[in-house]
Formats: C-alpha cells, structure tokens, sequence
C-alpha cells in the first residue's frame, strides 16, 4: 500500500507528461494547483515551449535533473513507454491520473523500485492530506 500523503509531503519536483497549455484544460488546473502550492512543475510535452511559466521537455528523459514524481495525463494505452523512461530515469514515483491504468506497465515500475499510484487524482489527494 502506497503512503499517498508521505509521498506527497516529501516530493518537490513533479514531471507533468501531457500537461496541457489550455487553462480549461484538466491537467493545466492541476498542474496549476500544485505549482501554488509550492511544488516545481516539469511540463513534458513536445508541442509547446513554456507553460505555467517552466520551459517544457519533448520527451521525460530529456529532464536532466531528478524527477520525485512523474504524474501521466495520457491515454493508458500510452502509458508503458511513459514508464518505461521513468524507470529509466530513476524517477521516485508515477502517478496516473483518474481513469488511467496500464497493470502490466505499473507493475514494471513497482518491480523497478518506483512508487506507482493509479487512477487517482493527484490534486484530490493533496488536498485531503494536507497542504504544504
């Protein structure tokens, strides 16, 4: 069982794949959210530049820095290669959003050594255990 508000209390850098640069958009919000409440934001996403004001990265190991927690606003179906460079890079964690699930590929990353968190809001669960 994962300790969602241990890995939420000690985690500073969160990798944001498919962040959105759209501010109607779900992963914008939540991204948006958790950089006010003070964790550094990496937008992975090979379309844009900048958003929330952090230059973006076309692919996660393009990051050349530590990564606590790479959270995944992607189809499932996109979702083993997102783990795949997690793995790669010794990220912390994985978190899929709500409704994303990849088993096969979540347990790759547990086996890894990775925290993996699926189907679950990260914004949600901030702010049921607690702010920073």
């Amino acid at each position: 069982m994962v300790d969602i508000s241990s890995l939420l209390h000690t985690a500073k850098t969160i990798a944001v794949v498919g962040l959105s640069a759209k501010p109607d958009r779900a992963s914008y919000q939540v991204a948006n959210y958790l950089q006010q409440h003070g964790f550094r934001i990496i937008p992975v996403n090979p379309t844009e530049t900048v958003i929330l004001g952090e230059p973006c990265f076309a692919r996660l190991t393009d990051i050349p820095f530590h990564i606590d927690i790479v959270n995944i606003f992607r189809a499932s179906k996109d979702v083993p290669p997102i783990i795949d460079d997690a793995i790669a890079m010794n990220a912390g964690a994985v978190w899929l959003q709500l409704e994303i699930t990849h088993p096969a590929a979540e347990e790759r990353a547990r086996t890894a050594g990775l925290v993996v968190v699926s189907n679950r809001c990260i914004k949600i669960d901030h702010l049921q255990y607690g702010t920073r």
